[in-house]
């Protein structure tokens, strides 16, 4: 089945409070995406974010992010007043989101929400429902929500610090301490279950409204954790850490073209010895749980499953990591055992070896295909589009690249010039290529295509969401009011209709 979508994160949906959330705003959005013939909706991951803001940098594997919550919604139900909302400093742009005013003020509000969901009138019918339903939810979600929210809340308590500075007791979590933390920080570690019973019930229920509108949502799963989360502290036998719970060694990939020293991204590496010997119990978790909060999801650096790169501890670079092997098909084999809808899609860009195209055509899920990749002037690249077989998917770009735009405007005159030939565009404006490279992408073989919405709007970088191995300037893009135009979604619906990728919906 031929499809299209789009790629958009949340934080990037107009809103009035500074980031996207799941409010009217994303509604309307997956309404667009309905009246424009998508079937697919993908977003970057969902999880809290730390230092850097990253969303693959996130405080748990498992927990939702508290921004994307809907304070809207807490409006309606009296436990938040409009003019508290208001007088909130959000920041004062609606193109970017501003994370420090954000974190400031969104956790004050929902700090008043928690009290007041607690303290409001009991006899209130809906609200004794909404408590019970919570009461549900932390029992379901307990596997990961105590160890999470008493994470955060000890965190907190230590004004931010990351699990290895703290006390040692508390560290290398010795029941006696962990007990003490959960009577003295009581109130806080419900206040964080709080948030997360919002989270859940309100994308719950969006991920509802796109799937009767037969969207289907692309979610996106980091290969790693972050050191600095949950999930290491939590579970210190699932990674490869000495007995003073440091790391033997970290995540990166080694040098290359694009940096001579390699990416250090410092994630602790699995202990897969240990994986192996509980059936890979903890992965069957983490996949369940994508798979019910997505309809198909993108792993993140695939290749690092068949070898990943080794760090050694504390090194400032990645030049003198090595080659591990991963656990490779047999993982996999596990999670199709025991997820009946598992859905995959392998990011598996970036240099590939046999073994990795290998691991690829065993699972047999799809790989990407990026067409910013495919004009390298030799004409060989495997991501030209008469190259594709159709197990894969084509973006025209990813959050990680430039917009279209932008890697076109930067480009020499002779790559330019090739580019130009091969969708057939010469002497036309940028505009003009932006949208010859979408219909290539259309066009192509690809079961699937997914363009970012930065390139149906032919915006330029201004408008790009990251630049790997940059701090302070990322993940910030929003959509502006109306810049979505029912005359795009008509160019949108016109493209996609025309090669076979449209949805014919049918309002309900």
């Amino acid at each position: 089945m031929r499809a299209s979508g789009i790629l958009l994160p949340i934080s990037s949906i107009p809103s009035n409070y500074g980031i996207g959330c799941f409010s009217k705003e994303a509604y309307a959005f997956v309404d667009q995406l309905a009246e424009a013939g998508q079937k697919f909706w993908q977003i970057l991951p969902l999880g809290p974010t730390g230092y850097g803001d990253s969303p693959y940098q996130s405080f748990s594997t498992f927990a939702g992010n508290p921004y994307f919550i809907d304070l809207e919604e807490f409006i309606q139900r009296d436990l938040l007043t409009a003019q508290e909302c208001a007088q909130c400093d959000w920041g004062g742009s609606l193109s970017y989101v501003d994370y420090e005013k954000i974190y400031h003020s969104r956790f004050a509000l929902l700090r008043k929400a928690y009290h007041r969901f607690y303290q409001m009138d009991t006899k209130k019918k809906e609200l004794e429902l909404l408590r019970e339903e919570m009461e549900a939810f932390e029992k379901e979600q307990g596997f990961w929500l105590e160890d999470y929210c008493l994470y955060m809340a000890v965190k907190d308590s230590l004004e931010g610090i990351s699990w290895n500075e703290w006390p040692e007791e508390l560290k290398t979590r010795k029941p006696e301490a962990l007990a003490k933390a959960r009577q003295v920080l009581r109130e806080d570690i419900s206040f964080y279950a709080f948030q997360q019973f919002w989270f859940y019930r309100q994308w719950s229920q969006l991920k509802k409204y796109a799937n009767d509108r037969d969207i289907r949502i692309i979610g996106d799963l980091p290969i790693y954790v972050a050191f600095d989360g949950a999930d290491a502290w939590a579970n210190p036998d699932l990674f490869q850490f000495d007995e003073d719970a440091a790391p033997v060694a970290v995540a990166g990939c080694p040098p290359d073209a694009f940096s001579a020293t390699g990416q250090l991204w410092g994630n602790p590496l699995y202990n897969w010895d240990y994986h192996k010997k509980t059936g890979y119990k903890w992965w069957i978790l983490r996949m369940s749980h994508c798979m019910k909060l997505y309809d198909k999801v993108r792993i993140d650096h695939f290749r690092g499953f068949d070898e990943y790169w080794a760090v050694p501890y504390k090194d400032e670079t990645a030049e003198n990591g090595k080659w591990e092997k991963g656990p490779g098909i047999e993982l996999f084999k596990v999670l199709e055992q025991n997820i009946s809808n598992l859905d995959v899609i392998a990011e598996d860009l970036g240099f590939l070896t046999d073994t990795v195209r290998e691991l690829l055509a065993d699972s047999g899920y799809p790989g990407m295909k990026v067409l910013q990749f495919a004009f390298d002037e030799s004409g060989e690249s495997v991501y030209l589009p008469f190259r594709y077989e159709s197990n894969c998917i084509v973006y025209t770009g990813t959050h990680d690249n430039e917009t279209t735009k932008g890697w076109l405007e930067g480009l020499s005159k002779s790559n330019l010039d090739y580019v130009k030939r091969y969708i057939a565009c010469e002497n036309k404006d940028a505009d003009a290529c932006v949208w010859g490279l979408i219909r290539a992408a259309q066009s192509s073989v690809a079961e699937l295509c997914v363009i970012p919405l930065q390139d149906y709007l032919c915006l330029g970088n201004e408008a790009r969401m990251n630049t790997p191995s940059t701090l302070g300037d990322n993940w910030k893009w929003r959509l502006r009011r109306g810049q979505l135009t029912d005359e795009v979604i008509g160019q949108i619906k016109a493209m996609t209709k025309l090669y076979g990728r449209t949805q014919e919906y049918k309002k309900k």
